[in-house]
Parts: structure tokens; sequence; C-alpha cells
């Protein structure tokens, strides 16, 4: 069971090699190198090779990169929830992972499927101490801090996001996600990349950053509205 008490489901229970094995034995049957696999994914190649061995466990929107240049679907590795409902509840949704339970990086899926849907969200549950490798893809995310603090690194600035702050910024600045604390920290994460294989999703997004902290928000002004002509 999960920390929180919903039902856990995991890679192994779908498929019987490691997801390692299995990105491997792809990768050779294309004929592939790691370092194809590493350029075209935007990755190194250490990590590419650590992720075959069974050393680290990606990140979803990684094993997405990943699934792309070996041509094929993320699903054909990783099982994730399907839902066509537009509401979940909280005691109804199956919590996931790539790698061993308490260890990695856990998710609960939050977003719909249907035709034309261009928002993935989840909810994601980073142990303590968990660092992302750095990335940069299409689209554009949002994370909002649920519980607990964060470390951003954009373009190899850090930010450091506390609970009600959020950050929104265009996917294709390299990031990296980073819990420097002793304790889990939950995140709601919305993006455009498809990380869940519904459907092919891309676009182009601007260079701005926002990041707004919960302190400014509760204090800001309303904004005045001038409802009259001007004179």
């Amino acid at each position: 069971m999960a920390p929180n008490g919903k039902a856990e489901t995991h890679e192994s229970e779908h498929q019987l090699a490691p997801l390692g094995e299995r990105l491997r034995d792809r990768r050779k049957q294309l004929k592939l190198t790691l370092q194809d696999i590493a350029d075209q994914a935007g990755f190194s190649v250490g990590f590419i090779s650590q992720i075959e061995r069974g050393i680290t466990v990606p990140s979803l929107t990684s094993l997405v990169s990943v699934c792309r240049v070996l041509k094929v679907d993320v699903g054909s590795f990783f099982k994730q929830p399907k839902s066509a409902a537009p509401v979940t509840r909280g005691d109804g949704r199956a919590v996931y992972g790539l790698g061993a339970a308490g260890r990695d990086v856990t998710y609960e899926r939050l977003s719909a499927s249907f035709p034309g849907n261009i928002l993935r969200s989840t909810l994601i549950h980073e142990p303590p101490g968990f660092r992302s490798e750095p990335m940069s893809h299409e689209g554009e995310e949002i994370f909002y801090i649920v519980a607990g603090e964060l470390t951003i690194e954009l373009d190899g600035e850090p930010l450091v996001l506390h609970a009600g702050d959020t950050a929104h910024f265009p996917s294709t600045r390299t990031h990296v996600v980073w819990n420097h604390t002793v304790n889990p920290t939950t995140v709601f994460h919305t993006c455009t990349m498809d990380v869940f294989g519904d459907a092919e999703q891309s676009g182009d997004a601007d260079s701005s950053l926002v990041v707004t902290r919960a302190a400014n928000r509760r204090s800001a002004p309303k904004p005045v509205v001038n409802k009259g002509n001007p004179k």
C-alpha cells in the first residue's frame, strides 16, 4: 500500500523483465547505440546506461523521450491508468511508479483522456533526496507544490518552491527538479507533453517564466476594473 493508504500498482505487475532490460532489448533490435539514444533523446550516455542497468529509474517525461527514439509507445514498457471520466476521487486513484515502492517517484493520474485534450495532469510524490536528470522537451508545464518543498533548476538557475508556490515555464528550457529536503514532496503537475501515451502532442511555447508565491497571491491587491469609457 502507498503511504496514503491507496492501492499501489507497479510496472513489475505488468511485465516480467525489468524496465531497463526491455529498453536495452528494443535498442539492440533497432541496432542503435547508447550514444544514438542519448543524442536523440537529449540525455547523457551515462544516464541511458544507468537506466538499462537498473541503476537509475527515469522520470515519466524522460521515459517518454527515450520511447520516442525507440519508436514505441510508452505503454509498451509501462502501463498507466487510463481515464475517460471527467472526475477523479481522492480515495479511488491508483498510485503507480516506475521503480521500487518507497524508493522512487510515484504518480496519480488526474486528467482524463478524450479527443483533442492537450493537458496532462498528475500528482507527483517525490521521496526525500530525489533529483531528476536535466531534460528539455516540447510544450509547457506548471508545478504547484501541494506539500513539502522542491528545487527547480531552469537553465542552471535554482528556484526553491514552498507549499503553495507555483512555477510555469516552457519545457524547452533545460529543467531539473530536486527534493532537497528530508521529507516527501507532493506536486500537482500539468504539462502538454503526452506523458500518458494517449496521443502525440506538440506545440510552441514562449520563453517567459512565471513563478508565483503563495504569500504574494494572498496579499496581492485586486485589480481595478474601469467600467466606464475613457474620457
